[in-house]
């Protein structure tokens, strides 16, 4: 088959006037039709932020990657725009894989890995990744450069660049697989086209993984994170429990030097689904984070009705004190909100209080007083799908989804904070649901997906008492 951006507009707009919206997001980024995954080239252009992303037009299974576009002036209102990228030459006639996006002068550029096979494609011996630069002067029509580093020799995996500019430098960093160990590589230069090897950035430990996809590289007061997503990590109690895990490490850096982690790798999201985030700059300083809200070989039920994953929401991180990331949605997203319903305090005991009939598409804060709770479980529930609650006995933040037509079942969960509040902060779409603690401390998202009937909306305490000391929610709309 031969690709082009003609060919993905025209599948597109045939494939998305046949969607079954169920459980399409009313306020997430997805596809217009067809395969999503990870975030690529976020950025801030001429007035607009971009967010392209891993897309396959033909359809609903992973495919030969393109680069789907939407842009928005707020980070809540996106507006889709033609395909950017497509797998149409020699150095990426496989795929157009993830990469990220820089502002040049008037410029917009494109850093991507070109995809291809060189024989036999059922062998990664015959595995070729490359970088490549495309450009565009009204970020919307791209203008492709071609190959810009070659694969290392010896090396297959060689994947997703992130690029940034120190000065008059541009940098790059690429992960890599050498054997079953994880990279990151190190490349510099000075306009973008002609790059220079700077080294090995960071390399895995013992256990680490065999390949770091999706490498971020930043600087948040005065310390570097190193944010990737690797392959192989064994699950280790409530740790790592899905198949592939998304977090960071915590240290220094020089130019010229190996980064130097002084923190253990942390889980940037504790939840089902959450892969492959990436980071950018808004023009007044906050570095925001938006990732894959799916994960890899777990059952995406919205493939029957004709598209596939979802971004989730912009989400702004900062250094706490102790050198973890602390994650809160973006500021935006307060302009979605209708009418607030506020919730009366009260304490319930072997109970269940109703919330709202139907909540599809909320935003939901609620404020639990944990020193007085006696109620082995407490919390909120969606339906007979999904359950967030407080397990006194183990002393964690469960959530649980429960949707065996779809084999999708099993719980996610943190340790409660330190203190005698439980503040949440909850997000509920179509098919997803985001839970945020107490202003950042932990962050669960995962994928759900009710029935029309099963969106009631409801609190409760069993095997004890736990009062609600505060909360409310306000529909969500665009």
């Amino acid at each position: 088959m031969t690709f082009s951006i003609a060919h993905a507009e025209q599948e597109l707009h045939k494939r998305s006037a046949t969607l079954n919206t169920r459980w399409y997001p009313r306020y997430h980024l997805a596809a217009r039709a067809g395969w999503m995954n990870d975030p690529n080239g976020l950025v801030w252009f001429d007035g607009w932020y971009h967010a392209f992303y891993q897309h396959h037009p033909y359809s609903t299974q992973w495919g030969p990657m393109h680069w789907g576009h939407a842009r928005s002036k707020d980070l809540v209102h996106w507006e889709h725009l033609p395909v950017a990228l497509a797998p149409e030459g020699p150095e990426d006639k496989d795929g157009c894989f993830s990469g990220s996006a820089v502002v040049d002068g008037d410029t917009l550029a494109l850093i991507y890995t070109g995809h291809k096979f060189h024989g036999d494609s059922s062998s990664d011996d015959n595995l070729y990744q490359v970088q490549c630069l495309a450009t565009s002067r009204d970020g919307i029509h791209f203008e492709r450069q071609g190959q810009i580093i070659d694969t290392p020799a010896g090396l297959h995996h060689f994947r997703d660049p992130k690029v940034w500019r120190e000065g008059e430098t541009w940098y790059l960093i690429v992960g890599s697989r050498v054997g079953d160990t994880g990279q990151v590589r190190l490349y510099r230069s000075d306009d973008l086209r002609l790059w220079q090897e700077d080294g090995i950035l960071a390399e895995a430990q013992e256990g680490m993984g065999f390949m770091w996809e999706c490498p971020d590289f930043f600087t948040l007061n005065g310390k570097c994170v190193l944010m990737f997503s690797p392959q192989g990590l064994a699950a280790e109690g409530y740790r790592n429990r899905n198949l592939f895990q998304s977090g960071y490490l915590i240290g220094d850096w020089l130019p010229g030097q190996q980064f130097v982690a002084q923190s253990e790798f942390i889980e940037l999201d504790h939840g089902h689904d959450f892969y492959a985030p990436q980071s950018f700059l808004t023009p007044d300083g906050r570095r925001i984070v938006i990732g894959w809200l799916d994960m890899w070989e777990s059952p995406l039920p919205e493939q029957q009705d004709g598209w596939a994953g979802m971004l989730s929401l912009p989400r702004e991180i900062r250094l706490g004190a102790d050198n973890r990331l602390r994650m809160t949605p973006a500021e935006e997203m307060a302009v979605l909100r209708g009418s607030y319903y506020p919730l009366l305090a009260q304490q319930l005991k072997n109970q269940s209080a109703p919330v709202v009939e139907e909540a599809e598409a909320i935003e939901l804060e609620l404020v639990w007083e944990m020193n007085t709770a006696t109620a082995e479980c407490y919390g909120f529930t969606l339906g007979d799908g999904l359950r967030v609650f407080v397990d006194a006995q183990s002393q964690r933040l469960v959530l649980e989804r429960r949707y065996p037509q779809f084999a999708l079942e099993g719980s996610r969960s943190v340790p409660l904070p330190a203190g005698d509040r439980l503040a949440l902060r909850i997000f509920i779409d179509r098919s997803s649901v985001e839970v945020f603690v107490n202003d950042g401390d932990a962050c669960l998202s995962s994928r759900i997906y009710p029935q029309e009937t099963q969106r009631q909306l409801a609190i409760f305490a069993s095997s004890g008492s736990a009062t609600l000391s505060s909360g409310g929610y306000w529909p969500l709309d665009k």
